[in-house]
């Protein structure tokens, strides 16, 4: 992880690899924003001029890498771009700042240490700056770095930015100093999550997966429960084991329980796990299997966001379910046209193998019932529909409780997760009915990622506030890095839960 620290040196007095600045789109062409003033000065003021010489326009995320003069302690002025200069007396958006920083600490991989000097009106602007940096800096490169054969070196990637040195902010302010902790928190759980998405699923299966979370958990005091095949056969959980009975590798629940001894709300968040999807006897087709390792990106956003809240000591009770199977194509998987038990009593016609994902969640959501929390919540790369219906980087938000859906997707729109409302129309349940079972595991084709939210909501026990995020177009990033967004596993949902169990804490949720 990339140490980050409040630093009381100025600009151009702190030594260092590089020196991140801010610059905007003025009306006349850049300009170079607050906190970069010693730098500027550096340059004789003309800094905003050279780098409109080098093609610099300001805008989001554009990196512009120019000589240091002789007045700085650095040899390389880093310049990014934060977009429109705001109005008088408003500040750059957060989500502006966090992109910047990101794709500064992206740009600057094999450095030691970086100085940034962006724009830190507050401490929430402290938060989004180092968020971004911390978030920009990681690679996974667990899997990288072998020795080639015959030739005695080392062939590594190079490593992330090592140190990430704040100018601007207040390392003695409480305040400035809390935004540090708290965003050290929230993004060093993140990256957590994204290594767990990028781990290839021969190593992370569902037993690995709940050993990672066992270790992790005991070390923060959070309680931990674990259900193997045996407990899970004996349990009734029909849908976790009918998903993977196809595979060598048996599935777990996992339980982790963080409570505070102060707390007045309960939590329960629910994750997919599914270690590696690759539809079952309903087989995947060619060009679809290659990522189904990121399938159970939404148990590794559950399980960083309780150890987050336990690292925090949020006031509020939070419970996560880890579902974990394999769901893999074999003599003993299930088959289209079988029948499941699930956990609740439910009878499932299974129509389609590949619509495992509500089967683990079902059983899951089931169990997390019963200890009648204040809402749950759970997270899935549940369907291809939501990604055809919002794109690769908005998640889906849905609900049983107008109210408690809209506080989420605003909570997520105020950490910077982009993500939309849907609705959950009664009138798509009927496609769901079974001539042989109480309901099918599919539906009518057209508005099938909202049909998946009403068969959860099936399960989830009567009185209690539940929300389904569906998190299949974000979770996972196959196209170029941009801003603090990797190639690979994103940790889609995680700042949301973290935010959600904090202003549950406080009692701040509208």
């Amino acid at each position: 992880m990339t140490a980050l620290t409040l630093s009381t040196a100025g600009a151009a007095t702190l030594r260092a690899d590089a020196l991140v600045v801010g610059v905007a789109k003025g009306p006349k062409g850049p300009v170079v924003a607050a906190g970069a003033e010693a730098v500027d000065k550096a340059y004789d003021g003309k800094l905003a001029a050279v780098l409109e010489a080098l093609g610099a326009s300001g805008a989001e995320s554009e990196i512009t890498k120019l000589p240091a003069p002789a007045g700085l302690k650095v040899p390389v002025v880093l310049a990014v771009g934060l977009g429109s200069l705001p109005e008088k007396d408003e500040s750059f958006d957060e989500e502006v700042l966090r992109r910047a920083a990101g794709a500064a600490a992206r740009a600057l991989h094999g450095s030691k240490k970086a100085a940034f000097a962006l724009p830190l009106d507050d401490a929430s602007a402290v938060t989004a700056v180092a968020e971004g940096a911390l978030l920009g800096a990681y690679a996974f490169t667990a899997y990288q770095g072998g020795e080639k054969k015959g030739s005695g070196k080392n062939e590594g990637p190079k490593q992330p930015l090592a140190e990430v040195a704040l100018l601007g902010a207040k390392p003695r302010d409480k305040e400035h100093k809390a935004a540090v902790e708290r965003a050290t928190v929230v993004a060093t759980e993140v990256n957590i999550a994204r290594d767990l998405v990028n781990t290839p699923p021969n190593d992370l299966t569902p037993e690995a997966f709940a050993a990672v979370a066992s270790a992790t958990a005991k070390e923060h005091g959070i309680k931990v429960q674990v259900l193997d095949e045996k407990a899970l056969v004996k349990g009734g959980y029909g849908g976790i084991m009918g998903v993977g009975k196809g595979s060598e590798n048996p599935p777990r629940l996992v339980k982790l329980s963080y409570t505070h001894a102060k707390a007045e709300k309960t939590l329960a968040f629910v994750g997919k796990g599914i270690t590696y999807d690759s539809g079952g006897i309903s087989l995947k087709p060619a060009g679809h299997n290659e990522t189904m390792k990121c399938d159970m990106a939404g148990a590794a956003a559950v399980f960083a966001s309780v150890v987050a809240a336990a690292k925090l000591g949020l006031q509020v009770n939070v419970t996560g379910w880890l579902a974990l199977a394999e769901n893999m194509p074999s003599g003993s998987a299930v088959k289209p046209g079988d029948v499941l038990r699930m956990y609740s009593g439910k009878t499932v016609e299974v129509l389609n193998t590949d619509a495992e994902g509500r089967l683990v969640l079902g059983d899951a959501l089931t169990k997390a019932s019963e200890d009648a929390p204040d809402a749950i919540v759970d997270v899935a790369t549940l369907t291809g529909a939501m990604v055809l219906a919002l794109g690769n980087r908005t998640f889906a938000v849905m609900a049983n409780d107008d109210a408690f859906r809209t506080s989420i997707h605003e909570i997520a729109e105020e950490v910077g997760e982009a993500s939309w409302p849907m609705p959950l129309p009664a009138d798509l349940r009927k496609s769901m009915d079974s001539p042989t079972a109480d309901i099918a595991n599919m539906g009518e084709r057209m508005g099938s990622g909202l049909l998946a939210g009403l068969f959860l909501q099936e399960f989830v026990g009567e009185g209690i506030t539940w929300a389904h995020l569906d998190i299949a177009g974000p979770a996972f990033h196959e196209g170029a890095p941009y801003g603090y967004t990797p190639k690979g596993g994103t940790g889609s949902a995680v700042r949301t839960l973290v935010r959600l169990a904090e202003r549950t804490a406080t009692g701040d949720l509208g």
